[in-house]
């Protein structure tokens, strides 16, 4: 073994001084020279270091060249062949995979006598290997850094050696100063050296030390190369746990330590860098205890507390490092070694409040960034609405989730207890739009789907009705309808939407309702298609009652500002571009989505005109309400509840009506009718959104729909009709009902224990449950309940709403266990409340004879197609912006032939 004469140490280290470590004299030979790291990354350090690269290996590859910007490197076979070929050098960097290091190694210290320095980028060399690599480098007397390091770097000679120090402009980070870095991460290596320059601090040599288990060339051999070194008055460690390099060393210098990895202390097994696992002695905090010993400090550095000595400071947070450093360099009275470079506050190059109001302190402003990003910025800031990236979405959504503890299902983020809470116009929004919107988008919305509900004399009537007559269920109908609302039905209003994006963009609107904003600043030119010489009475009502409504619309003020008469397919472009224009803006919503709203509003309003029968629809009104009430006054919610009974709804049902549509809103993604809705999305291909027919999703959707779909519906209903069909109840909504709910109960009760002790008896596994009770995930607690059902009671109880059906349900639950039945209180559950929610708003229809039972089957179904409706809008859409091409195929290995 080799042994310096003046080496404190008790094994070989050739390097005295941090000024020897790269030097323009060094000359490298680079293993795996035209990997896919050093390819990158090699030509950029022989460019910078004056052309320090002789030569380079690649088994297979010799002959072959590695360009540079300061000429071309030669590439060999191995090492032998280019020292035949008359090149010299005496520092190898290995770019070799972990299991070939080691010969690598061997290889550069076997034939050339001349090698004095080794640096291993490799990472995850095995610990046998590295004890053998330090082995060979004592015996033959050579330094060697890393593994798992970025090499090494000196700001003074202007030399690189291995790694990427600097990144690929390393003049940017690397000024001559006069601390030096010493680091367990190469990346923060560069940050570092960053971070000093803009605090006027510049750098000598920087060491990225690497973080496998052996660390070659570390903090002891540091240390006292650093006190050897005129150029360097200051060091900078950043140190992660693993190892006691860092006790061992013994600094004569300044030194500031960044000692991070806290949390891995309460780890079970190796991680990271360092390979520390919880229990040892050299954590992170043991390893900051060290620290302070060594500068005589009690307490960590922070900018509100800066505990520091003249020999050093403790940080746990890099960017803390130059203010540390500088304190510690007053208390040894040495300045700064130029002036300050810039500044390390935040400095934004793109800013998005999402319209929240900030305070001034969080109101960051945003500032051009440098050339060439400058231009790069200016062109995304031009760009309007949000672009997704395309991924696979069988059986996943970025529009829909399910909370598996708490089987609340959410769209966009917002659960559905809370659509349950909001009106059917403000979830048509919360589908599309991403969120609820306000009372103008409401009025907006109620004019848009309105205008299409009433189908008299459209072909999608007749389809429809050709369908009803047939005897096709609910959903069939619907779809009938659906297939004729094709892309040429409002071809005109999606391409109105486009122009308006554009121009409006470019004129700078920021609200899409602005009363003061400038119309004339809007480029009017190609608009001649939207307006006429005559007036378009479907624009009139439209216009009408937005009027009535008190909406207000930038777009649609533009609209009726021009001497022309503005068409249909205008207004509903204008009202549908306000809708979208705060989503689009705030990049919540691509262009796609907002062109595609008028085809969105139109499929809406048709499905709910075509679910009520063909003698509701007239020239003059839909259900009982006149053609102006309907776009003058009435909501999407009261609409669907004519539509569905054809009744007018009063306060109470509108209640009952929006909680129960908000709770169907959606079931997550692998519900049966997302899945037909996406797989139609995928068939067209939703990289290509100009095929994709969002009718044709919706058959998909309503083909995927049927009587059990949405929990129990029916099932319930028809459990509840036969409880209550021998009493005299006549409003479910009333508490004084004089009926012994207890009594009704048992009697329910004890029909299911004779039922199943029958089953029993006649030896059939099969017997059925009881709907709306029991549920897989609440259960076997003493008293069981689901959250959905208790939010919906104490959403009625607040509002002093009754309803007999849901206060049964909760007797019934308690009398399964006093019978013995159950062995404990089970949960009502969700199906439960949409069944009681169902019943309520049909009870008196039916009492009456207004509706039959197959008419309430009817209604239940139909009730259920409404929201889901709007979910499966919300997927489609989804689907639409971010799926890829057939990515709802199941893999043929999932697939399987059943006999």
């Amino acid at each position: 073994m080799h042994k310096q004469g003046n080496s404190p140490f008790k094994y070989f280290v050739g390097i005295n001084s941090l000024a020897q470590i790269a030097t323009r004299d060094d000359r490298v030979c680079v293993l795996n020279v035209l990997g896919g790291e050093s390819s990158d990354v090699t030509p950029v350090s022989h460019a910078f270091s004056g052309g320090n690269v002789v030569f380079g290996t690649a088994p297979g590859k010799g002959g072959q060249m590695l360009a540079t910007p300061a000429g071309d490197v030669p590439v060999y076979n191995n090492v032998r062949e280019g020292l035949e070929a008359g090149h010299r050098f005496n520092c190898g960097v290995v770019y070799l995979p972990p299991s070939a290091a080691r010969d690598g190694v061997a290889e550069l210290i076997r034939v050339n006598p001349d090698l004095r320095k080794i640096f291993i980028i490799t990472e995850k060399i095995a610990v046998h290997d590295a004890r053998e690599i330090r082995a060979m480098g004592q015996q033959a007397g050579i330094d060697i850094f890393g593994a798992n390091g970025l090499g090494v770097a000196d700001s003074w000679n202007r030399v690189r050696i291995g790694g990427a120090l600097g990144g690929d402009n390393p003049d940017d980070s690397l000024r001559a100063g006069s601390i030096a870095i010493f680091s367990n991460s190469g990346g923060f290596s560069t940050t570092i050296a960053q971070y000093l320059r803009m605090s006027g601090w510049g750098t000598s040599t920087v060491i990225s030390s690497g973080k496998d288990v052996y660390i070659h060339y570390a903090a002891p051999e540091f240390a006292f190369a650093l006190a050897n070194d005129a150029r360097s008055k200051a060091a900078v460690l950043y140190c992660e746990p693993g190892g006691y390099y860092e006790a061992d060393a013994q600094f004569s210098k300044p030194v500031v330590a960044c000692v991070v990895g806290r949390w891995k202390s309460r780890l079970t097994r190796a991680v990271g860098h360092a390979g520390a696992m919880a229990g040892g002695s050299d954590d992170a905090q043991a390893k900051e205890r060290w620290f302070m010993e060594k500068f005589g400090v009690d307490q960590l550095f922070t900018p509100d507390d800066p505990c520091c000595s003249a020999k050093g400071a403790v940080v746990t947070n890099i960017a803390h490092i130059p203010a540390a450093l500088t304190a510690v360099m007053r208390a040894n009275a040495t300045m700064p070694d130029f002036e300050p470079e810039g500044s390390l506050a935040l400095k934004p190059w793109f800013g998005s409040d999402q319209g929240i109001e900030l305070p001034s302190a969080l109101a960051i402003p945003v500032v051009s960034a440098v050339a060439p990003y400058d231009e790069q910025v200016s062109q995304v800031n031009r760009q309007v609405g949000s672009i997704a990236p395309r991924q696979t979405l069988k059986d996943a959504s970025g529009a829909s989730q399910m909370d598996a503890k708490t089987q609340v299902s959410s769209l966009h983020g917002t659960s559905m207890l809370e659509a349950a809470t909001r009106s059917l116009e403000a979830n048509v929004s919360l589908a599309l739009l991403h969120e609820f919107g306000g009372e103008n988008d409401e009025k907006l919305i109620n004019v848009a789907i309105g205008a299409s509900v009433n189908l008299h004399g459209m072909p999608e009537l007749a389809a429809a009705q050709a369908a009803r007559e047939a005897g096709n269920a609910p959903n069939a109908i619907l779809a009938a309808a659906a297939s004729i609302c094709g892309p040429n039905r409002q071809r005109a209003a999606r391409e109105a939407v486009k122009w308006l994006i554009d121009r409006f963009s470019a004129a700078g609107l920021a609200r899409a309702h602005d009363e003061d904003f400038d119309l004339d600043l809007v480029d009017a030119t190609g608009s001649e298609a939207f307006f006429g010489d005559a007036r378009d009475p479907r624009a009139e009502a439209m216009l009408a009652g937005l009027a009535a409504r008190g909406a207000s619309s930038t777009f649609v003020r533009w609209l009726t500002s021009r001497p022309a008469h503005p068409s249909a397919d205008a207004v509903l472009a204008a009202i549908t571009t306000t809708l979208a224009w705060g989503p689009l803006m705030r990049k919540r919503i691509s262009r796609i989505t907002a062109e595609s709203l008028p085809w969105w509003s139109m499929l809406i309003g048709t499905l709910i005109g075509a679910s009520a029968d063909a003698s509701r629809h007239g020239p003059d009104g839909f259900s009982g309400f006149s053609s102006a009430e309907v776009l003058n006054e009435r909501s999407v919610t009261e609409l669907c509840f004519a539509a569905l009974l054809n009744l007018k709804p009063g306060p109470e049902d509108l209640f009952t009506f929006k909680t129960l549509a908000g709770l169907l809103l959606t079931n997550g993604p692998g519900a049966i009718s997302a899945q037909g809705a996406k797989g139609a999305v995928s068939a067209d291909g939703p990289e290509s959104p100009e095929r994709v027919q969002l009718n044709k999703a919706l058959v998909g959707f309503l083909s995927h729909t049927g009587f059990t779909h949405g929990g129990n519906g029916y099932e319930g209903i028809a459990f509840l009709i036969d409880a209550f069909k021998e009493t005299a109840l006549d409003n479910p909504s009333r508490p004084d009902h004089a009926i012994d709910l207890r009594a009704l109960a048992e009697r329910s009760v004890e029909q299911y224990a004779q039922y199943k002790a029958r089953q029993k008896n006649a030896g059939s596994l099969d017997i059925a449950k009881l709907p709306g009770v029991n549920h897989p995930v609440f259960k076997d607690r003493p008293v069981n309940h689901d959250p959905r059902e208790v939010f919906i009671a104490d959403l009625c109880e607040k509002r002093g709403e009754y309803n007999v059906f849901h206060a049964y349900y909760r007797e019934l639950v308690q009398a399964l266990f006093d019978a013995g039945v159950s062995r404990n209180v089970y949960c009502v559950n969700v199906d439960a409340i949409i069944a009681a929610l169902l019943l309520k708003m049909l009870w008196q229809p039916l009492r009456r004879g207004d509706l039959t039972e197959s008419d309430l089957e009817t209604a239940a179904f139909t009730i259920f197609l409404y929201p889901r409706m709007l979910g499966c809008a919300g997927e489609i859409d989804d689907h639409l912006n971010r799926g890829r091409n057939m990515d709802t195929r199941t893999p043929a290995s999932q697939c399987r032939f059943v006999a």
